[in-house]
């Protein structure tokens, strides 16, 4: 479970009781996309016909530019998840990224899921022996895609909830 029990009112939007912003909310929500896209092709190479992951990053970009409702981007939260059943696991931890990215249209916390899982998909598809070098490399470079609006938010989450998150946010 990567979601604290007690929401976090700094990902919760103003207009339901917090204090997140829709910009700062559709900021969280690209983030994650990228995350989530920079690690894609590790599931692609082994179900290239499967195109529910790239949809639900795609839909991610689709709701944050307003072209579709959150529920819908709702919904290919779980076909992306649904994507991961059954795969190796550096495939399945990069569609549960996906999925976990355009969750975020609902909930916005799911940003961190979507990094996490990308930094598990990295440290999978590679021998025992590289997996924390690779796995801080994707880390670091996660938090270069930051933009600065969220910056401080993000890292903050990151170690409030690495333990919640695998300790993936160790680098």
């Amino acid at each position: 479970m990567i979601l604290p029990k007690e929401r976090d009112p700094r990902f919760i939007t103003i207009r339901r009781g917090g204090t997140l912003t829709d910009a700062n909310h559709q900021l969280l929500a690209l983030w994650a996309a990228t995350c989530a896209e920079h690690v894609l092709h590790l599931f692609e190479q082994a179900n290239a016909d499967d195109k529910r992951p790239r949809q639900a990053i795609e839909l991610t970009r689709a709701w944050v530019n307003g072209e579709i409702p959150m529920k819908q981007a709702h919904q290919a939260a779980f076909a992306a998840n649904a994507a991961a059943k059954g795969m190796p696991e550096a495939a399945k931890f990069a569609a549960l990224a996906a999925g976990q990215a355009v969750a975020v249209a609902h909930v916005a916390a799911h940003e961190l899921g979507a990094a996490a899982y990308a930094i598990r998909a990295v440290r999978a598809s590679v021998p025992e022996t590289e997996k924390d070098t690779i796995g801080r490399n994707e880390c670091q470079w996660q938090r270069e895609q930051l933009p600065d609006a969220i910056r401080d938010l993000v890292l903050d989450d990151q170690r409030l909830r690495n333990h919640l998150c695998w300790f993936v946010f160790d680098c």
